[in-house]
């Protein structure tokens, strides 16, 4: 138990910096799965335009000239349409759960998301680490959607996403399933298709 501690201790200690000043940006918006590049402190999901996924049904990466500070996060955008749509809306277009993982978010793990692997559901934009971890997510959306809104509202929103992370890899959730799990139940099911 005295190594976990110091272990924890040191991964804490170490990681700290450059992410979690990137991830909580604070003012209401936080963690946020951003980068620091250049002058933008938190740039989320590495400058892709969120209001693509809407308009053209694809990723595609922002330009600095193109961009909106929303509550300390940087959002780029790849046209000045999108930005002016951004700046209309912005709760449209906001990622679920930070940009973080969609289903390490069912976990109460933040972290990850792939800029390029997401999906649109019931309008709300969800962006996933991979794609198996965006298949796992599918064999039950319904289902992933409660608990990943649950763990956000209760445990993740406005925490350290280091610490949260850490937790939730040691203390594991009730429902805990290692991918090796999950990519066994996405073979099964698609195999039954």
């Amino acid at each position: 138990m005295k190594k976990l501690l110091l272990m924890i201790s040191l991964l804490l200690g170490l990681g700290a910096c450059t992410p979690m000043v990137a991830q909580n940006p604070g003012r209401g918006f936080t963690p946020v799965n951003a980068v620091t590049e250049g002058e933008d402190k938190h740039l989320l999901l590495f400058g892709h335009d969120v209001v693509a996924y809407f308009t053209e049904g694809k990723h595609r990466l922002g330009s600095p000239m193109f961009k909106v500070v929303y509550k300390g996060v940087t959002f780029r955008f790849a046209t000045a349409e999108n930005k002016a749509s951004f700046e209309n809306q912005p709760l449209r277009y906001l990622p679920q759960y930070g940009g973080f993982c969609a289903n390490g978010i069912v976990y109460g793990i933040p972290w990850g998301g792939d800029a390029d692997t997401w999906k649109i559901i019931d309008g709300r934009l969800y962006i996933f680490g991979g794609k198996a971890s965006r298949d796992a997510f599918m064999l039950d959306p319904e289902k992933n959607i409660q608990l990943a809104n649950k763990y956000w509202s209760e445990e993740v929103i406005g925490s350290n996403p280091l610490i949260q992370r850490t937790k939730r890899l040691i203390f594991r959730v009730p429902h805990y399933k290692s991918g090796s799990e999950l990519a066994a139940e996405v073979a099964k099911a698609q195999g039954a298709k």
